[in-house]
């Protein structure tokens, strides 16, 4: 019996060190609606992109203004980039009013030095791949986005995964290898971003749902 209470104080040491070194206030609910978002987003670039193609035909510019100029000033152009402004403001609005809502719920910070953790490791990698997105663009190589945004999202999730529930490492392993497949498929990159940012954020967002929300309740 004795030797039964000291596991469990030490199960318990080892739950309270894990929960003040992790940010566990992350909403499934908000990764299903990410996903969500993703693929009405997807569907409305598909519509676009068939009524009004947008081909950069290898141009290279000299500057990264230039080639935003280009980029916005092309009909479809614009619309994708408010389409993907809108999908990704809904997305971390929502993310950020449930994770701050379950934070609230189970008395946990929403700001501490965890997040602050989480948040920079997540935030290195994404930045990075950003900008090599636009030295791509910058170069005409445009089919190569698609993957790159993919990989580069999924190493952030993987960098940030030791800082939060470790479940995203896995969400972040699917996106870096249906980037890697992305490469030899050039040209239908639409439809893999709907899979990595639609379909596993929706798998993703279920799972952690039933897993961690749900038993809190």
């Amino acid at each position: 019996m004795e030797s039964n209470k000291y596991l469990e104080d030490i199960v318990s040491i080892k739950s309270m060190m894990s929960k003040s070194s992790r940010f566990m206030s992350l909403s499934g609910l908000s990764g299903i609606l990410a996903g969500v978002y993703a693929l009405i987003g997807a569907l409305v670039a598909h519509n676009i992109l068939t009524t009004d193609q947008l081909t950069s035909g290898g141009a290279r510019y000299a500057s990264v203004v230039g080639l935003i100029n280009a980029y916005l000033a092309h009909p479809s152009g614009g619309k994708l980039f408010l389409v993907g402004c809108i999908v990704l403001f809904a997305a971390v609005v929502t993310g950020i009013i449930l994770t701050i809502r379950k934070a609230k719920k189970h008395e946990e910070k929403i700001w501490d030095p965890s997040s602050r953790r989480l948040l920079i490791h997540f935030a290195i990698p994404l930045f990075t791949g950003g900008v090599f997105c636009v030295v791509l663009l910058q170069y005409g190589l445009i089919g190569l986005v698609a993957p790159c945004t993919l990989i580069f999202y999924g190493l952030a999730l993987i960098n940030a995964s030791k800082f939060t529930l470790g479940d995203i490492k896995y969400l972040g392993l699917a996106n870096v290898i249906i980037g890697l497949v992305s490469t030899q498929y050039i040209g239908y990159g639409l439809y893999f971003w709907a899979l990595g940012f639609g379909v596993f954020h929706i798998i993703y967002g279920t799972r952690m749902y039933l897993k961690h929300d749900i038993k809190k309740e």
